[in-house]
C-alpha cells in the first residue's frame, strides 16, 4: 500500500483517482459483440458462447430439471444461510413499500404520486471465479417485492454447459424461473434488445467485469435503462487508536480480494497503526485461496495517517467510498457527518462482510466517486412513480385562472384555451 501523511487538500483528487484496467480496444470490442447480438440474436449468443465461454449450446433456457438438480447439490448449512439472509433482506426491502401519497394543494385540486413497478427487468450474475449468488439474492428479491411482471436472469455457463448450482438454488427460492445461460457483454445486449429466446426488458441490474460495464453504458446511451455507472469495487476504512489491526487487515483483504482493479484505502488516526496493519495484512495474506488477486489489488492502494477529524471527514466525502468502515469509538457521531458514501459500517463488530451478504441492506451500491450523487439499489430502483392529478368544479373554477394568465405570458394560446373553455362551459 502506498503511503501518505496529512497529504494536503490539493492533492486529494489525485489520490481519489481509482485505478483501472481499460484497454484501449474495449469500447471497440464490446460495441462488435452488442451489434452481432442486434443482427443475429440466438446464432450470435451460440457464435459468442463458443468463442468466450467454450462450450457449446443448443439452447440457453435452463430447465426445470436443472435447477430441482441443483437444489440436491447444495449442502443443507448453505441452505440455511441462504434463507437466513433472505428473509433479512427481504424484511428491510419490504419496510421501503411507499404508502401513496395524497396532497390537497388547494380546494378541489387533489394530487398524487403512486409507486408502481417496472414491468421487465433483466438480472446479471457474474458466474466465473466467483459465483456471485448473494447478487441475485440482492437485485432478485426486491424485484419480487416490487411486483416486476417479467424478471430475466442471465449468468455465464461453466465449461460443460451447467450453471453453478447455488445460483440457481438462490434463484428457486427467490421464485425466479426464467433462467438463462449466457455471459458478458452478449448477456447485456440480449437483454437489451431481445432475441428469439431471450426476451427484452426495461431495466437493466448487476455487476460484472470490464466488458459487462461498457456494455451497460452503451445500452444505456440508446435508451435502455441500467441500475448504475459501475466500477471495481472498494471500501474505505476509518480507523483510531482503539481499532483491532486484525480486524481492519480482514476487512481490507475481504475487498481486495474482489480483483486486482479493487480499491482499498486505510486512514488511520494514529502513528505507527499502518505497520501494523501491514504486517497483519502479510499474515493473512498467505492463508488467501485469491492471495495473487488481493496482492495486485493493494500495490494500486492507499494508507493515509490524518490526524484531524475535520479533515478525516472531508476526504471521505471527497473520495465518497462504495463501502465505509467508521472503525473508530466515536463513529456514531463519525457517522452523522457522512453525506457521500454506499454504506457504512459501524464500529469494531460491522464487517463489510455482512453487508455483502445478510444483514438485510443491498450491496449493490455505487463505486468510483458515484456515492456522489447516486444511491445503492433498493425497492424503488424497481419501481417508477407516477404523478396524478384531479380536479373538481372549484378546483378548475379556483386554479384555472391561474394557470390562464401563465400561458398568455408564455403565449402559449392553446394551453390557455384549454382552461378557458372549460370555464365558460360552467
Amino acid at each position: 500500500m502506498k503511503e501518505y501523511i496529512n497529504p494536503a487538500p490539493a492533492a486529494w483528487p489525485e489520490l481519489c483517482q481509482r485505478p483501472s484496467l481499460e484497454l484501449e480496444f474495449l469500447e471497440g470490442s464490446v460495441k462488435n459483440i452488442i451489434n452481432r447480438v442486434k443482427v443475429s440474436g440466438d446464432e450470435a449468443l451460440k457464435e459468442l458462447s463458443l468463442q468466450i465461454d467454450k462450450v457449446a449450446l443448443d439452447s440457453f433456457r435452463v430447465t426445470e430439471n436443472e435447477i430441482n438438480l441443483a437444489e440436491t447439490q447444495v449442502s443443507q448449512e448453505l441452505k440455511q444461510a441462504i434463507r437466513t439472509a433472505a428473509a433479512n433482506i427481504t424484511k428491510f426491502h419490504k419496510a421501503q413499500q411507499y404508502e401513496t401519497l395524497y396532497v390537497d394543494t388547494m380546494p378541489g385540486v387533489r394530487c398524487w404520486r403512486k409507486a408502481v413497478p417496472i414491468e421487465k427487468v433483466g438480472i446479471y450474475v457474474p458466474g466465473g471465479t466467483a459465483p456471485l449468488f448473494s447478487t441475485l439474492m440482492m437485485l432478485g428479491i426486491p424485484a419480487k417485492i416490487a411486483g416486476c411482471q417479467e424478471i430475466v436472469l442471465c449468468t455465464p455457463p461453466s465449461a460443460d454447459g451447467s450453471v453453478d448450482s447455488t445460483i440457481l438454488f438462490a434463484a428457486k427460492e427467490i421464485g425466479i424461473t426464467q433462467i438463462y445461460k449466457v455471459g458478458g457483454a452478449q448477456a447485456i445486449a440480449a437483454m437489451a434488445y431481445g432475441t428469439a429466446s431471450i426476451p427484452a426488458v426495461y431495466k437493466i441490474f448487476g455487476p460484472g467485469n470490464q466488458y459487462v460495464t461498457k456494455a451497460k453504458q452503451l445500452i444505456s446511451i440508446e435508451g435502455v435503462a441500467i441500475d448504475m455507472p459501475a466500477g471495481p469495487s472498494e471500501v474505505l476504512i476509518v480507523a483510531d487508536e482503539k481499532a483491532n489491526p486484525t480486524f481492519i487487515a480482514a476487512d481490507l483483504l475481504s475487498q481486495a480480494e474482489h480483483g486486482p482493479d479493487s480499491q482499498v484505502v486505510l486512514i488511520v488516526t494514529t502513528r505507527g497503526l499502518i505497520q501494523v496493519v501491514k504486517k497483519e495484512l502479510d499474515l493473512q495474506l498467505e492463508v488467501l485461496p485469491r492471495k495473487g488477486i488481493a496482492a495486485l489489488a493493494l500495490q494500486n492502494s492507499l494508507a493515509i495517517e490524518m490526524n484531524d477529524e475535520r479533515k478525516i471527514i472531508d476526504f471521505v466525502n471527497t473520495y465518497a467510498p462504495e463501502h465505509l468502515i467508521l472503525n473508530t469509538e466515536n463513529c456514531d457521531s463519525l457517522a452523522e457527518k457522512i453525506t457521500n458514501a454506499g454504506s457504512v459500517f459501524l464500529g469494531q463488530l460491522t464487517p463489510e462482510s455482512v453487508g455483502d451478504y445478510a444483514s438485510g441492506t443491498n450491496h449493490t451500491l455505487p463505486t468510483n466517486g458515484f456515492a456522489k450523487a447516486y444511491s445503492g439499489v433498493s425497492l424503488s430502483s424497481f419501481q417508477k412513480f407516477i404523478t396524478f392529478q384531479k380536479l373538481d368544479l372549484e378546483g378548475i373554477t379556483t386554479l384555472g385562472p391561474v394557470v390562464e394568465k401563465m400561458a398568455e405570458a408564455e403565449q402559449l394560446i392553446a394551453h390557455k384555451r384549454a382552461v378557458s373553455i372549460r370555464l365558460k362551459k360552467q
